[in-house]
């Protein structure tokens, strides 16, 4: 567990009152003022020259990393220190790992469809992370030259890693969830090593994608499959990113005015944040309406409309740098600029400080874009 500034103190001289007691050697005016500084990671331990025994061991154990991380040609697994993502953030994402047999008459059918398989959402491109090539002897995996790490299963196995055979879900569940506690919590070495969970051939895609997406959640580090489906990994890729994002990190994209379908200086023009959530919602409607159109993304710090405007990160004089910025007025002809109509009130606002532009309140929902375009026209 990570110790905390007070229980830190109670072992300092300024807590027990004995000699040396707030002596400022440290660096800091008070023994509590170095407790502090010294949960939160600011100073080191070693700057107090009388800190007892037994603190400078709670100490070096509460520094070593809980839970160790392991490479696989760039490719790291493990490394957590936290059992709920609120509490910090998690660290390296769940690896998902295909095993294949080159002895299977389906082999290279089976690499093929890996090897191609690749789908895009909230601006990450996400494929197969991981392919462990088992009864092989002459594959050259120098030669498979994409994205995905390749390793043969011998070298695969002789990894610091503890492996956990999927044959009982409630026996997986509880060992894993044991697993990570002990080592987070318990910081008991003999569990630090990262974890991965063996499926199986298993025909039910359902009752697979389940007890996957559990242990995604609690608490896997890596997921080896025997099978390969799309339909599969695209969820639980989708499930991943929901779980491994920063809740202290918005998500964000980058501000610009982005083209869709080979818009030209008539095509239609909207606006909205770089709330990355907002942004590709919206994006997908234009993009599938097969009408070529503008989309201008403010700066928000990652903030969605309502709540970019509440924060004044959305407001009229940001929208007239941006378009200034990207010196819109000259690029296009148009001169209709549709917002989103949760920013209705803003419309008079936006008008003044862009003259040239008339302002368009548009839809509260990106769903709606479609039949906003038909009553317009």
């Amino acid at each position: 567990m990570n110790l905390s500034g007070l229980q830190i103190f109670k072992f300092l001289p300024g807590a027990k009152k004995t000699e040396h007691a707030n002596c400022k050697e440290c660096g800091c005016p008070t023994c509590m003022a170095f407790a502090i500084k010294l949960a939160q990671k600011q100073v080191s331990y070693e700057r107090c020259k009388y800190m007892p025994e037994e603190l400078k061991k709670l100490c070096l154990k509460n520094i070593k990393p809980p839970q160790k991380t392991i490479n696989i040609d760039g490719l790291n697994i493990g490394g957590e220190n936290v059992l709920y993502r609120h509490e910090k953030t998690f660290v390296n994402k769940t690896i998902f790992a295909v095993m294949l047999d080159c002895k299977d008459k389906d082999f290279h059918e089976k690499l093929e469809r890996i090897k191609s398989f690749e789908i895009n959402r909230i601006n990450e491109r996400l494929k197969v992370d991981l392919v462990i090539l088992k009864n092989d002897k002459n594959y050259k995996i120098n030669n498979l030259c994409d994205e995905t790490v390749y390793i043969r299963e011998e070298e695969f196995l002789k990894l610091s890693l503890i492996k956990i055979e999927d044959n009982n879900f409630k026996n997986t569940s509880k060992k894993l969830k044991t697993i990570r506690e002990k080592a987070i919590i318990g910081r008991d070495e003999k569990y630090s090593n990262p974890v991965y969970v063996h499926f199986k051939h298993n025909k039910n895609l359902y009752e697979l994608c389940a007890r996957a997406g559990y242990y995604l959640c609690k608490y896997t580090n890596m997921l080896v499959f025997e099978d390969f489906d799309e339909s599969l990994f695209a969820t639980l890729m989708t499930l991943r990113q929901n779980i491994y994002t920063d809740p202290q990190k918005p998500l964000q994209v980058k501000s610009k005015i982005y083209e869709f379908n080979n818009p030209d200086e008539n095509s239609m023009v909207f606006m909205t944040t770089n709330f990355a959530l907002t942004f590709f919602a919206v994006a997908n409607e234009l993009e599938n309406l097969n009408i070529p159109s503008y989309l201008i993304v403010t700066p928000a710090e990652g903030m969605s409309v309502l709540t970019a405007w509440s924060a004044e990160k959305f407001t009229a004089q940001m929208v007239a740098k941006t378009l200034k910025k990207f010196d819109f007025k000259n690029k296009v002809k148009t001169r209709k600029i549709i917002i989103p109509g949760l920013l209705a009130h803003m419309k008079e606002e936006l008008e003044e400080v862009l003259p040239d532009f008339e302002i368009i309140i548009g839809t509260i929902e990106a769903y709606s874009i479609g039949d906003f375009i038909k009553k317009l026209a």
